[in-house]
């Protein structure tokens, strides 16, 4: 397996990745019993020497929910009948989720909502607060 190259220059080395076939519980009748077509992928963010400490950083906050107690991304791909398709499958997969957790965050820009976008909210509100007086009975 080659080395997977992510978003902003991070190449992973297929040393740090592990993948793993096992029995699939998909579609494929009785080869599905006989044939290991599930790939598993494991990467261990915490211990990864391909990212800066900014990236480690970035990944273990933003895959905190995808990632076991020690660090550790796993993936797995059980979609089609063949382990060479799933093996495909699951590293596209991990370059997109990966890739995407590395793109730093868009900074915020400040806006102000426009003169015409407050009188509207005005506007609305004067209408809504006559719309419910009006259904309050008559005071006597």
């Amino acid at each position: 397996m080659d080395d997977v190259r992510l978003r902003r220059g991070v190449t992973v080395p297929a040393s740090e990745l592990e993948l793993r076939a096992a029995r699939s519980g998909g579609p494929g009748g009785q080869s599905v019993n006989t044939t290991s077509s599930k790939v598993e992928l494991r990467w261990s963010v915490a211990e990864s020497a391909a990212l800066s400490e900014a990236q480690r950083e970035r990944l273990l906050r933003r895959l905190a929910s995808r990632l076991t107690g020690d660090g550790v991304l796993i993936l797995q791909g059980s979609e089609h009948r063949s382990q060479h398709r799933n093996r495909e499958a699951v590293l596209a997969r991990f370059r997109a989720i990966v890739g995407e957790a590395l793109e730093p965050p868009k900074p915020r820009r400040r806006t102000r909502p426009s003169r015409a976008a407050k009188e509207r909210r005005l506007q609305a509100k004067r209408h809504r607060s006559e719309v419910k007086r009006l259904r309050k009975p008559p005071e006597s």
